[in-house]
């Protein structure tokens, strides 16, 4: 190395320390995370001495080490970072690490398909989501790609098709899909971290992702189009202890779950439990939508040819990712 390039890198590390700080400095503020200081970075310095660049260089690593893959999924998915560029910064930073823990490979997996879906056109077809395109948007972190997919990685596409293939949520996570390419990918040990394995697995949990909310969108589509039905037809209390709530769930407050779900679920959907909550309601609301046409079928024929406002859903159905979408693949 030049002395020229050598400072050529340390001015590129330098900047990019000072992209990542206020990022870093943010996280800590919402989690509540003690941080060391780096007084240069804070002061920001724009020629600090080559010791101050070393300095703020450990204390990235320290800070990653304290902020956890659940933190940095979430602040990512709620909060604006400002520009793809400091995305792709951050995600540079977690690659060129010289050891990656199991943490670290979360992290970067993550921050590929965040980087990806922030990339990609909004409006992109699922057909056009095949490992070439994903390449190509993921060339400014990942380079060239040799795109010979080794054989450990074939499961991913079938696991895929299983997954279009659900019709709701349940039948999703039922399926164990996501558990089955979370194992591939945590059994590739180092190989994970060969360009291709990348590019292929970013790929699978974008696509695990849209089949996520697709799903999520259809299920609470019904569940408030149901209440509203019910509404519509005298009742106003459910015995949802199916699905962990009350005998007598007022039908209002359901309401208000269901829509308090929608902003979770983009925040953070790894949680099982309101996920089986969210399939289990559905399967109580459509079950007393079943008895209430069983009992009275002329009123239910009555609200369903007359009430239009039954055939409004409470939100669109998005063939595409939401602005910053989850990743289901954890």
């Amino acid at each position: 190395m030049t002395p020229s390039t050598g400072l050529a890198e340390l001015v590129a590390e330098w900047r990019e320390a000072r992209m990542l700080y206020p990022l870093y400095a943010a996280m800590g503020r919402e989690f509540v995370i003690e941080m060391p200081s780096c007084a240069d970075l804070e002061a920001g310095i724009d020629t600090p001495p080559q010791e101050s660049i070393e300095m703020a260089r450990q204390w990235l690593l320290d800070v990653d080490s304290r902020v956890q893959v659940h933190q940095l999924r979430q602040f990512l998915q709620t909060t604006t970072i400002g520009s793809d560029e400091a995305l792709r910064v951050l995600l540079v930073h977690h690659l060129t690490k010289q050891k990656h823990s199991d943490s670290d490979r979360d992290k970067i997996d993550f921050l590929l398909v965040q980087y990806f879906s922030h990339c990609a056109p909004s409006r992109l077809e699922d057909t056009d989501v095949d490992l070439e395109y994903v390449a190509q948007t993921l060339e400014p972190v990942l380079g060239s790609v040799d795109l010979s997919v080794p054989e450990w990685l074939a499961p991913l596409n079938p696991l895929v098709a299983e997954a279009f293939a659900c019709k709701d949520l349940r039948s999703l996570l039922t399926s164990r899909i996501l558990d089955k390419g979370r194992k591939i990918k945590t059994g590739a040990g180092d190989d994970y971290y060969q360009p291709v394995a990348m590019v292929a697995f970013t790929r699978f949990s974008f696509m695990m992702r849209r089949v996520f909310f697709r799903l999520m969108h259809q299920d609470l589509n019904a569940i408030l189009d149901g209440l509203r039905t019910l509404e519509q037809q005298g009742v106003s209390t459910l015995d949802c202890r199916r699905a962990q709530f009350s005998a007598e769930e007022p039908i209002s407050r359901l309401r208000m779950i269901c829509q308090s779900w929608k902003v979770m679920f983009h925040a953070e959907y790894s949680s099982g439990q309101p996920l089986t909550m969210l399939g289990d309601l559905r399967g109580v609301v459509e079950a007393a939508l079943a008895r209430t046409r069983k009992s009275t079928p002329a009123r239910s024929h009555a609200a369903a040819a007359g009430g239009g406002m039954a055939d409004v859903p409470e939100f669109e159905v998005s063939s595409h990712v939401p602005g910053i979408p989850d990743d289901p693949s954890r």
